[in-house]
Formats: C-alpha cells, structure tokens, sequence
C-alpha cells in the first residue's frame, strides 16, 4: 500500500476522486487484499482484490468508452469506529456527466454499508454491500428514493 488513510474520512474522499479520475489502482489502494463485496451491479459478490480489480477496470474502461466523468456524493453518512474498526452507512449517489461538455447526464443512488479495519495503521474496506430497495410487483430495482 502507497498511501495510507488515516481517517475514515480519507477513504471516502479516495473513492469520490478515485472514480472522477477512473483510476484503477488509486481506487483499490483503499481495499484489503482479501476484502469481500456485495455489489448491485453485474456481478453477485468479488472476494480477494484481483476479482473486485477486473470489476472496476471494466467499469472505468466503459465509463471512459462512453466519455462519462462520475461525480460521487454520500448523503445521510453514518460513521462508527473503534480503534481497530468502523462500519459506515450511507446513500451514495453517482452523477454520470458528459466529459466535453460538462452536461449531467443520470444519476443513481444506492444503499452502500462498508466495514473498515486499520491495517499497519491504516484504514482500509474490508467489506462493502451495495443494495437497490426491489419494487415487489416488477421485481425491478427502485433507484432514487432519495
């Protein structure tokens, strides 16, 4: 690891700048190496780092492909932590804007839970879950309740 977080807080302004940018090693620096994750995208779960890298490459390299710049905001952010831990909660929206033009384009927002541990001093995900509340009638993901 290059760079160390120190705050919880670090770690999530990491991640916001980290996917602007669609930098794939900047954004696993903030992953443990065996860090499991739930997401609502694509895949069911990604467990160890080179599983959750081939996710986001494909992610940023569409992102790119399609000349779209993500600007990531936490809403209704929730932190605890001890010295060792931290659960986080909160509702992440993603703005997808045009790259040129600086025209927004869609966003959604979804359910995000992040568990951190320190690691030689620093924090890092552990384990993230991502969710869509499901409209019981569609079976389809509800976006934007927020």
């Amino acid at each position: 690891m290059t760079k160390g977080f120190f705050k919880v807080q670090d770690v999530l302004e990491n991640y916001k700048t980290a996917i602007y940018e669609k930098d794939v090693e900047k954004y696993l620096t903030m992953y443990a190496p065996k860090m499991h994750i739930y997401d609502c995208w694509g895949n069911w779960e990604s467990k160890g780092i080179s599983s959750w890298k081939e996710n986001v490459a494909e992610w940023f390299n569409g992102l790119s492909e399609d000349g779209v710049l993500l600007k990531v905001d936490f809403n209704e952010l929730v932190v605890e932590e001890n010295s060792n831990l931290a659960i986080v909660h909160c509702a992440v929206t993603f703005a997808a804007h045009q790259e040129d033009s600086g025209e927004k384009l869609r966003q959604t927002t979804n359910r995000f839970t992040y568990g951190l541990k320190k690691v030689n001093e620093s924090w890092v995900i552990a384990h993230e879950h991502s969710s869509l509340p499901i409209n019981m009638e569609t079976g389809k993901g509800i976006f934007n309740l927020k």
